[in-house]
């Protein structure tokens, strides 16, 4: 085509595909696209693909790899995952109460400072120490021991092996939150025992636990403020009287 001076025109550029101003550009737009791929590869009926899946691992819950997957699959797997599991066996719950005991006099709390021994011979110091063990989440020794006490007393066979398995559950099951530290041979020799059990099966491992009592926590529930602040109390009334 020639201009009215006699050039000649260049011929125009076709004009340029129109573009849909509420389409995302750049980035957006391949973001947007990504998402479309998933949504329909889970949209899928059954497909020669859906049969292939079982190569791809126990863990592909659906056909879309992409970051951008949300399908309701996962959220029910990471549900499962952080529930809490029980142990195979049922867990005791029930915690006994406190041994019955008259409040000990002034002279008796001086004298659970002269020895372990003074403290647990008697029902009242055993209290207040237990007392004092809840604080260090070590309740279970006591607890432990208060029950090996209990089943010395006892006399009738199944009655023995009953409280010893409900003991072996609570307190030796590696499976237990109340499980108590004791050593490989201790441990061994109470599983051997437990096809028969006798009222003694656990008196190596009392013995075990007493003396961690003793070495680890009576001198801490010496300078406690569960002792000091019961030694204070009585030492007031003594005083007043």
């Amino acid at each position: 085509m020639r201009t009215a001076n006699g050039g000649q025109r260049a011929s125009a550029s076709p004009p340029a595909s129109p573009v849909d101003p509420s389409l995302p550009v750049g980035p957006e737009r391949t973001e947007m696209r990504v998402q479309q791929m998933c949504s329909g590869s889970e949209t899928q009926g059954s497909t020669p693909s859906q049969q292939d899946t079982g190569s791809r691992g126990s863990n592909a819950c659906c056909f879309c790899w992409c970051c951008c997957c949300s399908c309701s699959c996962l959220t029910v797997r990471n549900q499962e995952d952080q529930r809490p599991r029980k142990a195979s066996h049922e867990l005791r719950t029930d915690i006994p109460a406190c041994e019955e005991s008259p409040t000990p006099t002034l002279e008796e709390v001086c004298a659970w400072a002269q020895s372990f021994d003074n403290l647990m011979v008697t029902p009242a110091g055993r209290n207040a120490f237990r007392e004092f063990l809840r604080t260090e989440f070590s309740e279970e020794n006591m607890l432990f021991w208060l029950a090996c006490e209990e089943l010395k007393r006892e006399a009738n066979k199944n009655t023995i092996e009953e409280k010893a398995k409900i003991i072996y559950e609570d307190y030796i099951s590696i499976l237990s939150p109340k499980e108590v530290s004791l050593d490989s041979r201790v441990r061994e020799g109470i599983n051997r025992n437990m096809v028969d059990p006798s009222q003694h099966i656990f008196d190596d491992a009392q013995l075990q636990i007493y003396t961690l009592m003793h070495r680890d926590s009576y001198p801490r529930f010496m300078n406690s403020t569960v002792y000091k602040d019961l030694l204070k109390s009585l030492t007031e009334k003594a005083v007043e009287a």
